[in-house]
């Protein structure tokens, strides 16, 4: 008798078969204009349901389709076939080279995260503007990550998951090396410039393109 109601109970939430919280899934995932947690999906199904199973059949199921299943960091995808990016090239906006300081700025955080910007300067060895870190801050790229239980407390920089999603990355450690980086025309073949080799500074404005103009940044300038 005190057994009756639980099996009620358990009938009323039972979760649907795994093949519809499949369909579930890609469907979220499909319309979803931003990777997706498995925290959120499973907020979205009904009582019951394994988001983190449904992906795994998902994902199976899109192997070696034109479209595929991708984890992002902490979150999944759709994205289209890494063989096939050619064929989206048209649909792509051609945008202009990062400067020298912006993406060596960013390829420290990227491969140093969590990174403060005193030890971004002690890095690179020149000053880095504040400009520089707030473009990349504005493109997504990067986020201000958990100060240092250090004096004075300072910030720290890690990048974002849509710079993951953005390179087609599902965690930092997937990161590319110099010869990725130059090919995908992120880093200049040519050696820096001799001025630009023994300058004991960072001469960029801040501005992340091409046409940096000159200007001089205190030494001292706090973390912020």
């Amino acid at each position: 008798m005190s057994d009756a109601p639980e099996s009620r109970g358990d009938s009323l939430f039972r979760a649907p078969p795994l093949a519809e919280q499949e369909r579930m899934v890609e469907a979220m995932l499909f319309a979803s204009a931003e990777p997706l947690t498995l925290a959120e999906m499973e907020a979205r199904m009904p009582h019951g349901c394994d988001p983190a199973e449904a992906v795994q059949l998902l994902r199976r199921r899109y192997e070696g389709r034109g479209v595929q299943v991708t984890r992002v960091g902490d979150a999944w995808a759709i994205r289209t076939a890494a063989d096939l990016g050619f064929l989206m090239a048209r649909e792509t906006v051609e945008t202009r080279k990062l400067s020298r300081a912006a993406i060596e700025t960013l390829a420290i955080i990227a491969y140093h995260q969590p990174v403060t910007r005193a030890e971004i300067e002690e890095i690179r060895g020149v000053t880095v503007s504040r400009g520089t870190v707030d473009q990349l801050i504005e493109l997504e790229w990067v986020r201000f990550g958990r100060r240092r239980m250090t004096p004075g407390r300072p910030v720290t920089y890690v990048v974002t998951q849509a710079f993951l999603d953005h390179f087609g990355l599902e965690s930092a450690r997937d990161l590319p090396g110099l010869k990725e980086l130059r090919e995908a025309g992120l880093l200049e073949s040519r050696p820096p410039d001799g001025a630009d080799a023994e300058a004991p500074r960072d001469d960029s404005t801040g501005d992340m393109f091409d046409d940096d103009a000159e200007a001089h940044l205190p030494e001292n300038e706090d973390d912020y």
